[in-house]
C-alpha cells in the first residue's frame, strides 16, 4: 500500500518508502533516471519545508573518487521540486534553469541532504533556491527555475 503526499499527483505520487535507511520517506516513482541515479527521497519537516537526501554510494562517485558534479546537478533538480511542492499544488513542471555553485566535496557513504525555499512563486514562474550538505557539511549551492503547465 503506498502513502503519498498532496500535491504531488502529477509526478506519479511521491510513494512512501517502506525500507531501508530512508524508510518513512517518499520518492517519486515516475522517474526511471533519478530512480537509477539515486535513489532520491523526501519527507516534509515539522515546519512544513521538505528535506530530499539520500545516502552516497560508490556509483555516485567520479575516477578521482569524489562526488560527481552531475550526481550534484541531478539531485539539486529533484530537490527543486520538492522544495516547491506545495506551490506547484499537483501541476506538472518543467526545469527552465538550474544553476549552481561548488562549494565542496563528498565521499561515499556521505548522508546528502538538501533544503530551501521558494522565493518567488504564485504565477506559472517558481523561482527556488537551495543547499545540498555532506553529512550537515555546504558542498553545493542551487537556484533554479520551474514552469508549470497542464497537460494537453
Amino acid at each position: 500500500m503506498s502513502e503519498t503526499i498532496q500535491g504531488t499527483e502529477a509526478y506519479g505520487s511521491a510513494v512512501l518508502n517502506e525500507e531501508g535507511e530512508f524508510a518513512g520517506w517518499h520518492h517519486w516513482n515516475s522517474d526511471p533516471f533519478e530512480t537509477r541515479s539515486g535513489p532520491f527521497f523526501m519527507k516534509r519537516e515539522e515546519d512544513g519545508s521538505f528535506v530530499s537526501a539520500f545516502r552516497s554510494e560508490d556509483h555516485h562517485m567520479n575516477g578521482a573518487g569524489f562526488m560527481h558534479g552531475g550526481c550534484l546537478m541531478t539531485f539539486a533538480d529533484f530537490a527543486l521540486f520538492a522544495i516547491a511542492t506545495d506551490e506547484l499544488a499537483g501541476s506538472n513542471g518543467v526545469t527552465m534553469n538550474l544553476s549552481g555553485d561548488f562549494l565542496g566535496s563528498a565521499g561515499p557513504g556521505a548522508l546528502m541532504e538538501a533544503r530551501g525555499e521558494v522565493t518567488r512563486g504564485g504565477g506559472k514562474t517558481i523561482f527556488v533556491r537551495g543547499m545540498i550538505t555532506a553529512d550537515g557539511h555546504p558542498v553545493f549551492s542551487f537556484t533554479g527555475i520551474i514552469r508549470k503547465f497542464t497537460k494537453r
